[in-house]
């Protein structure tokens, strides 16, 4: 089995999950009791958000654990544009972010704000001098996610936080969640005030994720019930979930810095394999792109069938991103790039992560180029 779909999720690694059995069954105290399990499981907690703090250069006291990715984003966004709404109603952001972004500027924008949504060249990237442009009086909050999850193509996130030190008044939100330990982002010197992070990206586990909030910066809670968070998000913490998230950030960032050519040695395989098809287009950019992911698309054939007969030889890709693979529409991400509707829909996503080979690459790029010379012969 070749697994190829890492920006769907990811395998979690033994580590991380012996860590979770080990905390919830040992240590399945409530961490806000008063007994001493509770201040057992409160200690984990406080042990795990120390942990990520340090490896993110940040404090302790500026991360909210959530549910994942999507709970963060939208944490990050409404709790920025309910806080501060008396200040502004404008927001800017891109025509390539994630569905849990989209969707949910989509909902505000029926709450009575305005969004302006910022085009991307070819690349899929967007223009600092866009983004300043598109600045007046009346907003409040930037949002940009680092590296775009179907294409890959990492966004000027440090430029853009230069400039929005000159906006004081506007909130800068980053989507880190395909970036994490793959593509190094610093928090402070790219002036991010909110950043996304989901753990089953980097190999933890599916429904623990967490939201960096700068200190000094104020967020409405979208749960509340409860102090937990510091009132940010109330509701019991999954402590072995956060114990285990923890440990999956550390190896993960731990295998950025052994593993990270390896992995680009990977990705140069496939991109090199496949483009000696003639059918075969590449919409990730060959420079300033994420070391993990690359899309395509091969003419004539149509991505869902291209995905499943790769299945039946147990290797797994994708067509887009996850959220939105099963509504067989074209990728919205490469339209916004200026590609072509029907080459679009013949999109394939290949994601990679540090456990993959290159004698895997290669197998990989032999079985499509097989596959598509059987599905040419068919058609002919």
């Amino acid at each position: 089995m070749i697994y190829f779909d890492n920006s769907a999720t990811t395998k979690p690694y033994k580590e991380v999950i012996d860590s979770f059995m080990k905390v919830t069954t040992e240590y399945f105290g409530n961490p806000s009791s008063l007994h001493r399990m509770g201040g057992e499981a409160e200690k984990l907690l406080n042990i795990a958000r120390k942990q990520v703090a340090e490896l993110l250069e940040v404090r302790p006291s500026e991360l909210i654990f959530t549910s994942g990715g999507t709970e963060s984003n939208n944490l990050a966004v409404k709790g920025a544009a309910l806080m501060h709404r008396n200040r502004g109603k404008h927001i800017v952001t891109t025509a390539i972010e994630h569905a849990s972004i989209k969707e949910t500027f989509h909902q505000l924008e029926e709450l009575g704000f305005h969004v302006t949504y910022l085009p991307v060249d070819r690349e899929g990237r967007v223009q600092v001098k866009d983004v300043e442009q598109a600045l007046s009086g009346d907003t409040i909050l930037v949002s940009v996610m680092h590296v775009n999850n179907e294409v890959g193509t990492i966004q000027p996130i440090e430029k853009i936080g230069n400039l929005l030190k000159n906006y004081p008044k506007i909130l800068f939100h980053v989507d880190n969640i395909q970036g994490i330990g793959k593509v190094p982002l610093n928090l402070q010197t790219s002036s991010i005030d909110l950043c996304s992070f989901s753990a089953h990206k980097f190999h933890g586990l599916k429904g623990t994720g967490f939201l960096y909030v700068r200190d000094g910066v104020k967020i409405s809670p979208l749960l509340t019930g409860g102090d937990q968070e510091r009132k940010h998000r109330s509701g019991t913490e999954n402590v072995a979930g956060i114990v285990a998230l923890a440990k999956a950030l550390r190896l993960t960032l731990e295998n950025e810095k052994k593993l990270l050519t390896r992995l680009q040695q990977v990705k140069e395989t496939i991109v090199h394999g496949i483009s000696e098809l003639e059918e075969v287009i590449i919409h990730t950019p060959a420079q300033g792109s994420a070391p993990h992911i690359i899309n395509f698309s091969i003419k004539g054939f149509k991505a869902e069938v291209f995905v499943h007969a790769l299945g039946e030889k147990d290797i797994f890709v994708s067509t887009t991103s996850a959220c939105s693979s099963k509504k067989q529409s074209a990728s919205s991400t490469l339209m916004a790039m200026g590609v072509n509707e029907q080459i679009a829909k013949s999109a394939i996503r290949i994601s990679l992560s540090y456990d993959n080979t290159t004698e895997e690459a290669l197998f990989v790029v032999k079985a499509i180029k097989e596959m598509v010379n059987q599905l040419k012969e068919v058609m002919n």
